[in-house]
């Protein structure tokens, strides 16, 4: 029997360590299992990872396909690399900004890394972005904003010692089970308490000790009543503030009136006071893409980071604690150039831009001075400012919000795909290049809490397809041939870029695979060799307490975000609020977890449900399960979607997974203006007899 090969699941942002047990014959895994030396989650993992990376639902593609009289068609590496850059090279003959690239969570940092210095650095083009954008953005951008820098202070071990846990806009029973495990099991605890924040009965409210059901949409209403009643009850940390912040005195004075503010939310007093009770004790405030997904998503991120600063929530076992989605989200953020620099280095920073130069030996001219319009902008540029685009990863149309429209704009634009899997992308494809996925690559990924690890290959990917690296480097050769030195191998390229983030807020330099190799993990800023960072930005000894916060003013500073007003909210022609969420055993568009498509499950209260009833059709189709079958439609699109009767719904919302390829058919394009991540998580829609004549089109072109 083969060995196995330790590495870390690819599946979520928490970063369980897995044993892979190559097949003793041909190409896969035998089995997979939790890795007991890893000391990230020490041999837990959730049997969606596993399976997952052991045995992956949806077609992989095996062959390079290029377009041939409307038609894709199986042909050599060689063809498929020449019509790719051949198709590249025309579009950036007129701009740099001609070519528009899509990179991915699912990407290793190393593949991450190489694709944001080919987009930035060897085209130059301003139209770059990541999934990440449309799940992290708003976090992310109310980080900055507080802290002056990204990612959240508080870190896995601080888990355990929280005595409240507040989970508000996510769902981590569904969507991070290990991490959900140490919840609850902190939770558990006689002093310890867990309150959930959702309009929806979720899986986690189901397993806490109070949840709040707000209105859709009302989150940053909640959190400035709860702010409003912390101040009324006296309950500031008034040492914490006066000592290490900044723009609580012009806070304070917009602050609404608990009771109205709550009223806005749909929510009691008592729920109020729940909450702001619950932050007066060591509390880890978590949140994740019900808050993210708004207009509102950045101004309510910082709402609830206010929370933390107010109370004093700011210590080891407190904090504010955003929950990311994609594996290696966190990775390309830190190394990608996609809204920063390598490092988090401020992207329109004239000295950080001549660093980055420099290092990649190209011209500070060839750098745009501006990170890009976000993926919904994008978009929109195609066949204006953009001819071509290349899409790594990712499944822009699934997984973007207004997909009709997606899909027009991608028709339009010369489109290479990169992906493991047939995607609802790869069928607008002119080329398309197999790529390998977890298990079959070597890198490394970055969890949630900025814990680095390794990701090992333990087999070979099927066919010819190559692994992402493989596939950028050979491209980078074609289009721009001295831009990287030479053959990309991951070991060199994690090098390059961690030398490249020496000094920075995120400083990965004192991190390497042969450090990995003997500990398995390292947690940044590591700037040397022998430490792993813990809690940021706070430090305690004999002297006291004290904050450091990588910001002009060296204090971490209070938000002043209004909410803005829903984009697209009910009125009688669309009575109802779509929200969406994610399934226990799918996985983002759903390419691995899926075989066949059928209707998806639209849940709604029974009540809803009932009022809705008359004139839908008893379903016939093989994946409905004898529910009932109605066409569900917004002010974009209608598709048809099999109705469930759900009590863990609110009346007059519709609640669909985000698995679906035709969900985002139906959401608004709309975004926050500041982290131009999209409005997912609200939008109108009403419910009307099936019409199949009607529906949107899901295909290809």
């Amino acid at each position: 029997m083969t060995d196995h090969v330790p590495s870390t699941c690819m599946r979520c942002a928490v970063g369980c360590g897995l044993r892979q047990q190559p097949a003793d014959q041909g190409d896969g895994l035998e089995a997979v299992s939790g890795d007991p030396a890893h000391p990230v989650s020490r041999g837990s993992a959730c049997r969606r990872g596993i399976r997952e990376t052991a045995d992956p639902d949806g077609e992989r593609l095996t062959r390079p396909l290029v377009r041939e009289d409307g038609e894709l068609v199986a042909t050599t590496w060689e063809s498929a690399l020449e019509r790719a850059a051949n198709g590249l090279e025309t579009a950036l003959a007129r701009s740099s900004d001609a070519v528009a690239v899509l990179g991915s969570g699912q990407q290793t940092t190393e593949a991450a890394y190489a694709l944001g210095k080919l987009a930035r650095g060897g085209f130059g083009t301003r139209y770059y972005d990541a999934n990440t954008t449309l799940c992290m953005a708003s976090a992310v951008t109310a980080y900055y904003d507080a802290f002056g820098s990204d990612a959240p202070p508080p870190t896995y071990d601080d888990i355990p010692v929280a005595k409240r846990h507040i989970v508000w806009g996510a769902n981590p029973a569904v969507a991070h089970p290990v991490l959900f495990r140490w919840i609850r099991q902190s939770a558990a605890e006689d002093d310890s308490r867990l309150i959930v924040v959702d309009p929806v009965h979720s899986e986690t409210a189901a397993a806490a000790d109070y949840h709040v059901p707000l209105k859709p949409g009302s989150d940053l209403a909640l959190a400035r009543a709860v702010l409003a009643r912390v101040l009324e009850t006296d309950r500031v940390d008034e040492g914490f503030v006066s000592q290490a912040t900044t723009g609580f005195d012009t806070l304070r004075a917009d602050l609404p009136d608990a009771a109205t503010a709550a009223e806005r939310a749909g929510v009691s007093m008592t729920d109020v006071d729940k909450l702001a009770d619950a932050l007066a004790v060591p509390a880890l405030l978590y949140w994740g893409m019900g808050i993210n997904q708004s207009v509102n998503g950045t101004a309510t991120a910082g709402a609830l980071i206010d929370l933390c600063l107010a109370t004093g929530n700011l210590r080891p076992g407190s904090g504010p604690f955003s929950l990311t989605g994609q594996a290696n989200s966190m990775g390309t953020r830190v190394c990608s150039a996609k809204g920063t620099w390598p490092g988090h280095r401020p992207f329109g920073d004239p000295d950080h831009r001549r660093t980055v130069a420099e290092a990649w030996d190209v011209s500070v001219s060839r750098l745009p001075d501006d990170p890009g319009p976000g993926p919904v902008g994008l978009v929109d540029a195609i066949d204006d400012e953009i001819d071509a685009v290349y899409a790594v990863a990712t499944n822009p149309v699934a997984g973007m919000p207004d997909t009709t429209r997606v899909r027009e704009q991608l028709a339009d634009a010369f489109l290479v795909v990169q992906d493991a899997f047939r995607s609802e992308t790869v069928a607008y494809a002119d080329v398309v290049l197999p790529a390998a996925t977890w298990g079959e690559t070597e890198g490394t990924t970055m969890s949630m809490d900025r814990t680095v690890s390794r990701v090992r290959a333990a087999t070979e990917p099927p066919g010819v397809a190559r692994t992402d690296l493989e596939i950028i480097g050979s491209l980078a050769a074609r289009l721009v041939p001295d831009l990287f030195d030479s053959a990309l191998e991951p070991a060199a390229v994690f090098e390059e870029f961690a030398a490249l983030t020496a000094d920075t807020p995120a400083d990965c330099s004192g991190i390497s695979y042969e450090r990995l190799a003997a500990e398995r993990a390292v947690r940044w800023p590591a700037p040397a060799a022998d430490g792993s960072a813990g809690y940021r930005y706070y430090t305690s000894g004999a002297a006291g307490e004290s904050w450091t916060f990588p910001i002009s003013s060296g204090r971490v500073q209070f938000s002043s975000g209004e909410a803005r007003p829903l984009p697209d909210p009910p009125d009688d022609a669309y009575p109802l609020t779509l929200t969406t969420a994610r399934q226990p055993d799918a996985y983002n568009t759903g390419v691995r977890s899926r075989d066949e498509v059928g209707p998806p499950t639209a849940r709604l209260s029974p009540a809803t449900a009932a009022a809705f009833a008359d004139g839908l059709e008893q379903s016939t189709d093989d994946h409905a399960d004898d529910g009932r079958l109605a066409r569900l439609g917004s002010r974009r699109a209608a598709v048809t979607v099999r109705v469930e009767p759900d009590a863990a719904i609110p009346d007059g919302v519709v609640w669909l997974p985000i698995h679906h390829p035709s969900v985002n058919a139906l959401t608004t394009a709309a975004v926050d203006p500041r982290s131009k991540e999209p409005n997912f998580k609200q939008c109108a829609v009403r419910l009307e007899p099936p019409q199949p004549d009607r529906e949107s089109r899901l295909d290809g072109p």
